[in-house]
């Protein structure tokens, strides 16, 4: 009994340990960006993977990135190790863009992060080493990779009612109901700032001033993320929506991407901004925050960084590239816009799109339909029934509205 036990036990150590890996499902849109690029068929269209993408399909550099990069190039200096939390510059120019210019900064503990992603982690890591076993609620549906991001930081995640039946509006009613009976003291409520992701369907202004009070009420912490700053009603204007819930809250975490807005996707550059009631623990707060990096990512990366600070520094550079994302808003909406008249034309009423924002829209369309869209026509969307609304074009218009009108019929 002894040898065989011996035996076996030598035989489990020796064994190679990744060869007993389980194979992991591929991401649900990744996976299939992944396979559109394999997908040999001419003519076939990708409305996936949340890039904007111009009328000729391409992903573009801003001018405005193009002008930073060339000074940034004939003035560096150094490619050394930046702060834990980044460069200073850097995260007092994210927090005025964010915050407006007449907030209390002494209450903000600010970071550079890798993209809004890495906002999320730090975020969320910061809350769960402090204040173990805290809840996260989510919009039920929200980008596919938030409950992984708080899961891996030891939360709890829950969800809350989002859309109404025929998903196509908010169930604002139901959203508050669930979250006024079943929140508690502490829970993190999991926000998206402007252009919801999946859906493109916000909250009014006044029913965020509704959202707020209750967070206020039942003492539960918003943490909003701020992704698509610019693509909603305009840089300022999707300012509001946080403006409104740090009237009434102490404490705020809000993470921004820059990948959108500058377009920045490779770069990987974003900021978390955690917000106390006042300056007297913001050093503490700070802290914290930088232990969560450090033994995460430790250090952001420097070219991105850099390319904002120099765009957001320069009162020129700034006028272009606000220019620049009134242009790319202004391109999506368009394309919505277009898409509805499209389908109208066919006698199918998608009007219900016209209220939504942003890159992603929710088209109705079921799993079923989306793999019919795919397997038949080329056409790549999430089965959820998600397009990328800037991946759309004048040329791609027709042959989109007429495999929809057919996916319909299924």
């Amino acid at each position: 009994m002894v040898w065989g036990t011996i035996f076996w036990l030598r035989k489990t150590v020796s064994s190679p340990m990744f060869e007993s890996f389980p194979l992991a499902p591929p991401d649900s849109i990744l996976g299939l960006a992944a396979a559109f690029e394999k997908d040999p068929r001419p003519g076939k269209i990708n409305l996936t993977v949340g890039v904007f993408k111009d009328e000729q399909g391409r992903t573009p550099i801003l001018e405005s990135v193009r002008q930073a990069e060339e000074r940034i190039f004939k003035t560096q200096k150094t490619k050394s190790y930046l702060p834990i939390e980044g460069a200073p510059e850097f995260t007092k120019s994210v927090s005025r863009l964010v915050l407006g210019e007449d907030f209390d900064f002494s209450r903000v503990a600010a970071a550079h992060t890798p993209g809004g992603t890495g906002a999320l982690r730090a975020g969320a890591d910061t809350l769960a080493r402090n204040f173990p076993g805290l809840r996260v609620w989510l919009s039920n549906p929200t980008w596919a990779n938030h409950g992984s991001v708080f899961q891996a930081a030891g939360m709890e995640t829950l969800v809350y009612t989002y859309l109404n039946g025929g998903k196509t509006g908010l169930d604002f009613d139901g959203m508050i109901q669930d979250l006024e009976s079943k929140g508690r003291p502490r829970d993190v409520v999991l926000l998206h700032a402007c252009c919801h992701n999946p859906t493109g369907i916000d909250p009014t202004l006044e029913q965020w001033e509704r959202i707020s009070s209750l967070m206020a009420e039942k003492k539960m912490i918003p943490f909003l993320d701020f992704a698509y700053q610019g693509f909603g009603d305009g840089i300022v204007e999707d300012t509001k929506p946080l403006h409104i819930v740090l009237r009434k809250n102490p404490e705020v975490v809000v993470c921004s991407s820059f990948s959108k807005n500058f377009g920045l996707y490779s770069e990987r550059v974003g900021a978390l901004l955690m917000i106390g009631a006042d300056g007297s623990g913001t050093e503490a707060l700070m802290s914290q925050v930088r232990a969560s990096i450090r033994c995460n990512y430790s250090n952001p990366p420097r070219h991105g960084e850099a390319i904002v600070v120099t765009i957001l520094g320069d009162n020129d550079l700034s006028a272009l590239w606000r220019s620049e994302v009134d242009a790319m808003r202004t391109r999506i909406s368009s394309m919505r816009d277009s898409f509805i008249r499209g389908m109208s034309s066919m006698g199918r009423d998608f009007g219900f799109l016209a209220t939504q924002k942003g890159m992603f829209s929710y088209t109705g369309l079921n799993a079923m339909q989306a793999d019919w869209l795919k397997q038949e026509r080329a056409i790549y969307i999430v089965g959820t029934g998600r397009i990328n609304v800037a991946g759309l074009s004048p040329d791609t218009m027709t042959t989109l509205c007429m495999a929809v009108d057919e996916a319909c019929k299924l």
